[in-house]
Order: C-alpha cells, then sequence, then structure tokens
C-alpha cells in the first residue's frame, strides 16, 4: 500500500516528528522506502553562508542534519535515500512530489521559519493545496 514514501524535511522539530510518522508508516508495508527531500532556499543559502564564513561549511551541516533521518529511518531497517532540490521550498517540492510516483507525502505543519509558526507553514499550507499525491501533515 505505502511503499514509495516522500518525507519533505528542513531539520525541525517538526520534520523529526514527521519522520518517525513516515517511519511508522513504511512499517506497515514490506519492501517500503522512504525518500528524504530537502530543498535549499536560494535565499537561506545566501545568509548561511554568511553567517557559517563558507560554502563547504554550510554543505557541511545541511549532510550532517540529513544524515540524522537518514540514520534514524535506517536503524529501523527501511531503506532511506536523500535527495537534495534547489529552488523556492514549497514550489520545488510540489514539482518534485508530482512528477514522481509516491504513495505518500509527509512533511512537518512547521519548519524553522519563526515568523511562519505563528499560522500553518506557508511551504506547507501550499504544498497541501498543490500536490496530487496523499499528505501527512504532523504537527
Amino acid at each position: 500500500m505505502f511503499t514509495k514514501l516522500v518525507l519533505a524535511t528542513d531539520g525541525s522539530e517538526h520534520s523529526h516528528r514527521a519522520a518517525d510518522k513516515a517511519i511508522e508508516l513504511a512499517k506497515l508495508t514490506d519492501g517500503a522506502i522512504i525518500e528524504i527531500l530537502y530543498v535549499v532556499d536560494s535565499n537561506q543559502s545566501k545568509a548561511d553562508v554568511l553567517h557559517y564564513g563558507d560554502a563547504t561549511t554550510v554543505t557541511k551541516k545541511r549532510e550532517a542534519m540529513l544524515s540524522i533521518f537518514q540514520d534514524k529511518i535506517k536503524w529501523e531497517g527501511i531503506p532511506a535515500k536523500i535527495t537534495v532540490l534547489q529552488g523556492p521550498p514549497a514550489e520545488t517540492i510540489i514539482k518534485h512530489v508530482n512528477e514522481n510516483d509516491y504513495d505518500c507525502l509527509i512533511l512537518g505543519s512547521r519548519g524553522r521559519n519563526t515568523v511562519q509558526t505563528m499560522i500553518l507553514g506557508s511551504v506547507s499550507h501550499k504544498v497541501m493545496k498543490h500536490v496530487t499525491t496523499p499528505v501527512l501533515m504532523v504537527k
């Protein structure tokens, strides 16, 4: 039933809870795989480089964050792969999910942006409205 899952993550606490639910969902079906999707927002990427000093450090921090998700999933015996894309987060997630044959998209209801935490995250909200795949949004 749910064999091809995609977990959209930004490293936030909501993303970690979404990863836990993705694992639960994957355990329901033999042969399930979880793709971990991370979108590099070019505006945030520039700010990160200025904050950390160079692109190599930013890349290593991003890889370390994503490996936590991958290790958590693999620890449960579920195959996981990481996909990193660049672009506006909501639009990039929508395009990627709609162009691939996923059984379910799992994502957190809010991300790391503090302005977005006052309401349902704008990325989550936009993704929910425009993806054609079933979505599990985790609070």
